[in-house]
């Protein structure tokens, strides 16, 4: 494209990218509400212990997981402006209704303890799941909306920034939430993170129209949008999409699948569990200043470093030659390294007695995920045609909970185990809850490479599903 084009073409895709961005931000920040408030203002109140908290955390990744299932075709269906509109809505009244569990449990149980906490725990899993109902639809929409607005080359870098909102959710968190639970109470923090749902569809419902009915869109725009359409190896029909139950015949289909089910949990687990393991491990709670500091430098690592992980395809695209997805398949590969960190999180924090080395190297595990993910869901565009893309999201999504719901589930009963055998309970010249951690880091590090030598042998060169 010559000079003189790129003046000419407007640049309305990155305006809808910046609405996925925020729409993703809002996810995560009401993902992140029961963690942040979880150790410090919830569990003493009802009486939680981590077996509860993982069996809360486990049934949310296992009902978005079947949701997700449907979640991808539901957005075909309806459409990426209806579909969007309607899963967030779902998830921001989920959010919201969490506030009225301690009022509900109160009314419904009278003050003995074991009343108290399981009749808690059953109304913050049903909250659990109104909010996985609207947020499974997040990034199959997400993913759909990338593949409308952006060629194959860009489709990486857009979604990296997207899929930043994750990051970027997770960096305002523990600015925001603890500080509203302190002072307000832990129920307004799920009123006003929930809130702001509300306000982002207003925006969608004004801003968003498919790229050749955009009037935001000029010729130019359109053409560099669509210039893949012109590569006959590549050239699909898009009205026709594949059946639901078809899919699974693909090894382009198990490949996705693999890529989520053995990491999208590690991601869960850093999400659901770092602001505990700070409080338990090194007497941070997360509305302390350390508490805060430590997930902010967290996450603020994963929000640089997944961007650049975005742009790293577009690299080996345009300077090196290569196929989009042969580029992302080596990008993952660098970055399937970097969750090794993990690994050496809790000996060195705990050997030199500073939550700094956690807070970096889970931070760079993180962003290693990040990166991962944002590679990972763009193959899906360079190998299905665009009518059924959400739908194979919707179906890696529901691997990827499927996988997480094991890791929160194993954790939250493991740790519960060794806190109560103590020095009886031994990994690797850890004792107690602490070996329980460094098993679930050890797993996190590895989980990334397992994963894309599957991947590989599953789909070992670029070959895209032509109808």
């Amino acid at each position: 494209m010559s000079t003189t084009q790129r003046k000419l073409m407007t640049n309305w895709r990155w305006w809808i990218c910046s609405l996925l961005f925020v729409a993703t931000t809002v996810n995560y920040l009401d993902r992140q509400v029961l963690s942040l408030t979880y150790k410090e203002f919830i569990a003493p109140e009802f009486g939680w212990t981590d077996a509860d908290y993982g069996t809360i955390t486990s049934f949310f990744s296992i009902f978005y997981a079947i949701v997700s299932l449907f979640a991808g075709k539901f957005v075909d269906w309806m459409g990426t402006k209806k579909g969007y509109i309607v899963a967030i809505g779902v998830w921001s009244l989920g959010a919201c209704l969490h506030a009225f569990c301690g009022g509900a449990t109160a009314a419904i149980v009278s003050n003995t303890a074991l009343a108290v906490s399981t009749v808690s725990v059953y109304l913050f899993l049903l909250c659990r799941g109104i909010l996985a109902l609207g947020e499974a639809g997040n990034f199959p929409a997400a993913i759909k909306v990338t593949a409308e607005y952006f060629p194959k080359k860009d489709r990486a870098f857009a979604t990296s920034i997207f899929n930043a909102g994750a990051s970027v959710g997770a960096l305002a968190a523990p600015l925001c939430i603890p500080p509203l639970a302190k002072h307000l109470g832990w129920e307004m923090a799920f009123i006003v993170i929930g809130a702001l749902g509300f306000i982002w569809m207003f925006l969608w419902a004004f801003m968003y129209d498919t790229p050749d009915k955009s009037k935001h869109v000029n010729d130019v725009e359109l053409n560099y949008i669509r210039q893949d359409e012109g590569e006959t190896e590549v050239k699909v029909d898009e009205e026709k999409a594949i059946p639901f139950l078809k899919c699974f015949k693909y090894r382009q289909t198990w490949s996705f699948i693999t890529g989520k089910f053995f990491t999208d949990g590690v991601w869960w687990f850093f999400l659901f569990w770092a602001p505990a393991y700070f409080q338990d491990q090194f007497n941070a709670p997360a509305s302390s200043g350390l508490g805060q500091a430590l997930i902010f430098t967290l996450y603020a690592i994963v929000t640089v470093v997944s961007i650049i992980g975005g742009y790293l395809p577009k690299v080996f695209v345009e300077r090196r030659g290569m196929k989009p997805y042969n580029g992302r398949m080596l990008a993952m590969l660098l970055f399937a390294f970097l969750p090794l960190a993990s690994l050496f999180a809790q000996p060195l924090g705990l050997n030199f007695h500073s939550a700094w080395w956690p807070a970096i190297l889970i931070g760079l595990a993180a962003a290693g995920h990040q990166a991962w993910s944002a590679n990972l869901f763009s193959t899906i565009g360079d190998m299905f045609p665009k009518s059924t893309i959400a739908s194979i999201t919707g179906i890696g999504t529901m691997a990827g909970g499927i996988g997480s719901m094991l890791v929160q589930k194993i954790a939250g009963n493991l740790f519960t185990h060794a806190e109560k055998l103590g020095p009886a309970f031994t990994f690797l010249g850890f004792e107690g809850k602490p070996a329980g951690y460094f098993m679930v880091f050890c797993y996190c590090g590895v989980a990334y490479l397992i994963a894309w030598c599957i991947m590989k042998a599953l789909v070992p060169k670029y070959k895209p599903i032509l109808l």
